[in-house]
């Protein structure tokens, strides 16, 4: 058994840094690269995409990172867990398999776990009594059940582990848990048990801090924000863990930013509801325990951390199709920005009514006065400037459509001074909205897959 195991994240989600993966495995040592690529709004992104081309519906960032480094995968035996299987996590491994295909004498052994997606078990589920009830609001997903675009359950670190076992050198999985990315090599390499309490707590606050990438180790850092060094090549982190259950948080040598007390404990309570329960399908860990210490230059000491069973329910996230929006924008100048903004809007929602389009909602904000503070904002009427942000959404496509020919002429006949910041004609777009609910973990089997 290794004395310490280095497990480094690379990706925080769908659309980071391209390059982030192949400075991780060459910045120095690592065991372990960590991907995260998906949100609860990806999952719906990737079911459409899945719709139009079924060899899609996985994170395609994902394939060129491997190709980046693949060398140190087959040479230096660096081992990488991601969730970049979206919805089809078959096609990607398919697809990172041909990677590997060109290259000769390629020991690509790449675990697929699959399992999490219920969407064509829904009504199965649902007959057999599983409401899938919104957890916000009780309300039975059967009154959207017409329109789910995707529902797939957080499944924990048991199935990556299992990969590992069985010798996988790429693990690809669908929607696990962000921790669990983390958690399942340290598992792996340290034989922590099913009830090993307090190491799978560490293991899933190691894998919560790294999870978002950089933004642990000074990237989106409020703290002194000021004097973070060298954003332009910002260190992403990685962990240096041991069989006890503490860890170090740190960033490969040479790098910019931050890994500090400060950083790491505002990563820590991003998302993180009660401190006391933070509730994974693996443990239940208390965030209270939580003991950070610096340790040295870009080093943080973690220990303390204390975990109890995990409940019998499994989280699914469930999206689906709730009607359309468009938004526009004009910005207005200086003098009396705020009040040609303002006029702005009374004129739009004049002519909207005339024309008789019913909404849902109309919203609007105006950027540069009180868009993000409000009130709080105090007097903004002698702004330097003012964006217009105006909003629409309904069920009725066409309406939404209609809406969308009404900003541009307030350039020529609505107040003075637009600037040439204006968007355009705004683009109609599908909205689709977030259910969340839970299962009993009873029903939901992740099967787990080794190809080469």
């Amino acid at each position: 058994m290794k004395e310490i195991v280095r497990v480094a994240a690379g990706q925080g989600f769908w659309g980071d840094d391209l390059d982030a993966p192949r400075r991780q495995v060459e910045g120095g040592q690592i065991d372990y690269l960590m991907l995260d690529y998906l949100a609860e709004v990806t999952m719906s992104i990737l079911q459409k995409q899945r719709e139009r081309d079924p060899s899609l519906g996985y994170a395609r960032d994902f394939v060129g990172a491997m190709e980046s480094i693949l060398p140190a995968v087959l040479d230096r035996e660096v081992k990488v867990v991601a969730n970049a299987g979206g919805v089809n996590p078959r096609a990607c491994a398919e697809a990172v398999r041909s990677v590997g295909a060109q290259r000769r004498g390629s020991k690509l052994r790449i675990g697929v776990v699959t399992g999490d997606d219920l969407l064509g078990r829904l009504d199965d589920l649902m007959a057999q009594g599983h409401a899938l009830a919104n957890m916000e609001t009780g309300e039975a997903l059967s009154s959207v059940r017409d329109r789910v675009l995707s529902a797939n359950a957080y499944i924990g670190s048991n199935p990556i582990v299992e990969a590992l076992h069985g010798g996988a050198n790429v693990v690809i999985t669908g929607r696990s848990t962000d921790t669990a990315l983390t958690m399942a090599p340290l598992r792996h390499e340290f034989g922590w048990g099913a009830e090993s309490w307090d190491q799978l707590a560490a293991g899933i606050v190691a894998g919560h801090i790294i999870e978002c990438g950089a933004q642990c180790s000074g990237g989106n850092c409020l703290y002194d924000w000021k004097s973070i060094p060298d954003l332009a090549n910002v260190g992403y982190p990685l962990v240096e863990a041991r069989a006890d259950g503490t860890f170090v948080v740190t960033k490969h040598p040479g790098t910019g930013g931050r890994v500090s007390v400060p950083t790491v404990s505002e990563q820590l309570v991003y998302e993180m509801g009660d401190p006391h329960s933070y509730i994974t399908p693996d443990v239940i860990a208390d965030f209270t325990t939580i003991r950070l210490a610096q340790d040295g230059e870009n080093r943080v000491l973690v220990s303390g951390i204390k975990g109890r069973p995990a409940t019998d329910k499994l989280k699914v996230s469930v999206a689906y199709r709730a009607g359309f929006k468009a938004v526009g924008t004009l910005v207005y100048a200086w003098p009396e920005a705020l009040e040609k903004a303002q006029a702005a809007d009374r004129i739009l929602r004049e002519r909207l009514d005339r024309l008789g389009l019913k909404f849902d909602r109309v919203l609007t904000e105006f950027v540069g006065a009180n868009a993000t503070h409000g009130a709080l904002a105090g007097d903004r009427h002698d702004a330097p400037e003012v964006q217009l942000r105006f909003g629409v959404r309904g069920s009725d496509r066409a309406a939404v459509e209609r809406f969308t020919r009404e900003i541009a002429p307030l350039v020529l006949n609505g107040p003075p001074s637009v600037t040439g910041f204006a968007g355009g004609r705004p683009k109609v777009e599908e909205i689709v909205a977030y259910w969340p609910a839970l299962i009993d973990k009873s029903v939901v089997k992740p099967k787990v897959e080794i190809i080469s």
